[in-house]
């Protein structure tokens, strides 16, 4: 029943959302580590076809509405627990976030253990997604001291503002050396002398938008017609202000869209915004689109929304699993068109040319490891709902 009820302290429209974009996310993985060259390093460029390019940009939903949600699931929290509680679990989450980010996860992403040598020089751990979230409950479990209020002030002024710093703040190459303070707001490496750590997502916009998910987490308590209204209205209000905002060029985003030689060309140009760091636009669009989504989950024919919740109860399994899963695939196919394992044994981008397969291969890869994924989602998810067990909060 599509209903807002706690249920183990959860919201199903909650892991509807997380399943939905979760599973979105595996195809741009997918399309990394298993896609031919030009399938990866540009599918927003003008030459690149109508599907790569929306295959690439459905998936841009899917990291800021895990950091809203997992800012409101915090929110949540704070319905049955004291603030110094509250503030315990997403300070140890977020280091444990922030740690499983840079060792396990890297290591996923390179199969070669973080600082290893590459082609590419010494590769470092990875600060990605995982990481920033981390960041930010570790942010979070301060913050949440303000007060509910409080915070959604603080998220909003750090979602409309920080593209003010824009003009101000120091641009860097991915590997020149800069102040550590740098990579709040900048893609970079922080090179020290024993290893490099990427910062693939700068934290501080990310910070704002687990604040808003945190600031609105309420919403998510009311009841559901009244809830898929105010949904409804805030999509609206977010898709608006994009389409001001982007039209006008005024402000917003440091990546400018132009005419192009077609109508079509134009409108791909037009939706290409930035997310590295999340830009006021990019957040402003993918919070508008996920606020229908969650809006209209009703909708949703009951044996799709009960899978992808299936999939929402155990996001941290399912983002573990389908790593090692895709890279593991990528090494059998590169075995298989004729290179040795040792060459994928690295991060995606370096793969050797001439390998991969085409959209329709990606595809296919998508649909089989994600069904393949599931038995192992619906076993942590049903441990979960019938354990208490203190580690399990941090699965």
């Amino acid at each position: 029943m599509k209903q807002t009820s706690l249920s183990s302290h959860r919201i199903s429209t909650i892991d509807y959302m997380r399943g939905l974009v979760i599973v979105i996310m595996a195809i741009d993985h997918i399309r990394d580590f298993v896609g031919v060259r030009d399938l990866v390093q540009a599918p927003m460029a003008d030459d690149a076809s109508l599907a790569i390019y929306l295959t690439r940009l459905v998936t841009h939903l899917c990291a800021p509405a895990f950091v809203f949600l997992a800012g409101t699931s915090a929110g949540l929290m704070g319905e049955r627990k004291s603030s110094n509680q509250v503030a315990y679990l997403l300070a140890t989450r977020g280091i444990w976030l922030i740690l499983i980010d840079l060792v396990l996860v890297s290591t996923l992403w390179m199969f070669s253990l973080p600082g290893s040598e590459s082609p590419m020089g010494r590769l470092a751990m990875i600060f990605g997604v995982i990481g920033a979230i981390g960041f930010s409950m570790l942010c979070l479990s301060v913050l949440q001291y303000l007060g509910a209020r409080l915070c959604l002030v603080l998220g909003l002024a750090i979602v409309l503002g920080h593209n003010a710093l824009d003009p101000i703040w120091p641009t860097v190459e991915w590997r020149q050396e800069a102040p550590v303070w740098v990579a709040l707001l900048r893609s970079m490496f922080v090179m020290t002398s024993a290893i490099d750590v990427a910062i693939s997502y700068p934290p501080l916009p990310w910070v704002g938008i687990m604040l808003l998910g945190f600031g609105t987490a309420g919403l998510f308590t009311l009841p559901a017609n009244r809830r898929d209204r105010q949904l409804l209205i805030a999509g609206i209000v977010m898709l608006i202000l994009f389409a001001i905002l982007r039209g006008t060029q005024i402000y917003g985003d440091t990546n400018l869209w132009q005419q192009k030689a077609s109508i079509a060309l134009t409108l791909r140009d037009f939706f290409d915004v930035s997310k590295y760091p999340p830009s006021l636009l990019f957040t402003l669009l993918t919070l508008g689109i996920c606020a229908l989504l969650m809006a209209s989950a009703r909708f949703v024919p009951n044996p799709i929304y009960r899978v992808l919740t299936v999939y929402g109860k155990a996001p941290f399994a399912f983002y573990l699993a389908h790593l090692f899963v895709i890279h593991s695939a990528a090494v059998l196919l590169g075995v298989y068109q004729g290179f040795e394992a040792k060459q994928f044994f690295i991060i995606y981008f370096a793969f050797p040319d001439g390998y991969g397969v085409g959209l329709l291969g990606i595809y296919l890869f998508w649909v089989a490891i994600t069904a393949a994924l599931y038995p192992l989602c619906k076993w942590v998810a049903n441990v979960k709902a019938k354990r208490s067990d203190w580690w399990l909060s941090y699965l």
